[in-house]
């Protein structure tokens, strides 16, 4: 084949990064292909609880910029929350006070305010409506949207990057950078979940104890997620008994409703974490251009627009050159 005839790009990685980026060149004209090792149900973005939310991820001035444009699309999305799977939620952000987000994003939260004493006893906080994801739907909906733009998802592993027959490749692979582009610093940052059924909570929430210990309760449609677990360099995928009782009792401390709720089902993955975000291009020693875009931890669902953005100009501006 002719890689520099066809005019292709070859997005490996079929999270929320790597499908927002090809939908995005699709729609801008791009002959777009997704490789994915596994079926978009089964990557580490279906794990995710998906609230809209800056979490962890670095450079913290550019994640807010991919932030806040995402929050521009989710908006329009939750216009059709049966179909995207976005809604926009009521919900209280523990441990954070309105300073925090003065000066880049007070202006745009809506509701925002400072939590009471009744709605969040354990401390300080902030209420906001903000897009709260059901990754069952959202994934399919934007491998559907790909599709619908022209392209193609195709399940491969891929061992060398320099196997993608396109003029332009994007690496979206996460954790899986490790390896294919040999970049050591992209750790797994474990995260459980437990999935119970919803004892009438309607509110998302998030909350840190004094001893650092993290518990959420995300209402999804037909379930309730709670969480959750954040332990750096932890490979394992298999649940853990004693960290799901941990998080129930957690956020049953939060919302004692959910103490007696049954457990529909355990959720582990894992974040790919890195000291900040590598979106940069690279040359491959054949002249073709790789696109590397990844590390977002557990910050991808919030920055998937803005990043797939840029990330989608500097596959252009290759192009060009």
């Amino acid at each position: 084949m002719d890689t520099q005839r066809n005019g292709e790009v070859v997005v490996v990685g079929g999270g929320v990064i790597g499908l927002a980026t090809a939908v995005v060149l699709a729609e801008r004209g791009r002959r777009v292909r997704v490789w994915t090792r596994d079926p978009v149900e089964r990557t580490t973005s279906a794990v995710a609880g998906a609230l809209w939310w800056p979490y962890h991820i670095e450079p913290l001035a550019s994640a807010r910029t991919w932030a806040l444009r995402s929050l521009e699309v989710y908006e329009e999305l939750a216009k059709r929350p049966g179909t995207t799977g976005v809604r926009l939620v009521d919900g209280v952000m523990g441990e954070t006070d309105l300073d925090d987000v003065e000066g880049w994003a007070a202006d745009r939260l809506t509701g925002l305010r400072r939590a009471t004493a009744e709605e969040y006893g354990a401390g300080r906080g902030i209420w906001a409506r903000l897009p709260l994801i059901d990754m069952t739907v959202h994934l399919p909906w934007l491998r559907e949207r790909l599709l619908r733009a022209g392209g193609t998802v195709e399940e491969r592993t891929v061992s060398d990057l320099a196997e993608a027959d396109a003029p332009v490749v994007v690496n979206c692979t996460g954790l899986g950078a490790r390896a294919l582009a040999a970049d050591a610093s992209v750790r797994p940052q474990r995260g459980q979940l437990v999935v119970v059924e919803n004892p009438g909570i309607s509110t998302w929430l998030v909350s840190t104890g004094p001893d650092g210990e993290s518990a959420y309760l995300l209402p999804q449609p037909g379930r309730l997620l709670l969480g959750g677990t954040a332990e750096d360099d932890a490979w394992s995928l298999e649940p853990d008994p004693a960290v799901a009782e941990g998080i129930v009792r957690r956020c049953a401390a939060l919302r004692p409703e959910v103490a007696e709720a049954r457990v529909l089902d355990h959720r582990v993955g894992l974040r790919p974490v890195r000291d900040a975000v590598r979106l940069e291009r690279e040359i491959l020693p054949d002249g073709r251009t790789v696109v590397h875009h990844y590390g977002h931890g557990g910050g991808g669902v919030t920055v998937a627009w803005g990043c797939a953005e840029e990330a989608a100009g500097l596959v252009f501006s290759a192009a060009a050159s």
